[in-house]
């Protein structure tokens, strides 16, 4: 059994209008909501042993905020093909992985996140931002992971919803 968890990035900032979508930042709401769901993955005992997130601010952002918040030490991996991707680029980065990984996250972006967590679960589920998702999968190991996983969403997390 493999364990994912899916986080959709923190509330992200519009201020700078000639900023590129790529660099903005998270907004004061994102600065509060990350750190809240990292509180929740300590409490819950949700420790990945690697992260991977996409390579833009605001994702890149409210990972520090998140990891900081339960104390992780351990790999992260940030790549560009995260940035805007549909479900078939989260699976080929996890189909890479190391079968000794048996919880990971991903931080990235709508509606790429939502595909992903129909993809493996086949519930249409809302991510709002920060929004945290933890599927188990049927599977021994990521290379077994595709179109035909049955994967179950065990539990779906809003900042508003987690009170701490």
């Amino acid at each position: 059994m493999k364990n994912l968890l899916i986080m959709r990035h923190a509330k992200s900032s519009w201020k700078e209008l000639g900023l590129p979508d790529h660099e903005r930042p998270l907004n004061k709401r994102g600065q509060h909501d990350a750190p809240k769901m990292g509180r929740l993955i300590r409490k819950k005992k949700l420790k990945p042993q690697l992260i991977i997130c996409s390579s833009a601010k605001r994702a890149r952002e409210t990972l520090e905020r998140v990891t900081e918040a339960f104390g992780y030490s351990q790999e992260i991996r940030f790549s560009e093909a995260l940035y805007g991707a549909g479900p078939e680029a989260y699976i080929k980065l996890l189909k890479e992985l190391d079968e000794a990984y048996d919880r990971v996250m991903v931080v990235g972006h709508n509606p790429g996140l939502e595909a992903l967590l129909e993809r493996l679960t086949g519930e249409e589920q809302i991510l709002p931002t920060a929004a945290l998702a933890r599927v188990e999968l049927p599977i021994k190991g990521w290379r077994k992971l595709g179109d035909s996983v049955d994967g179950e969403l065990i539990d779906l997390w809003t900042p508003r919803q987690f009170s701490e």
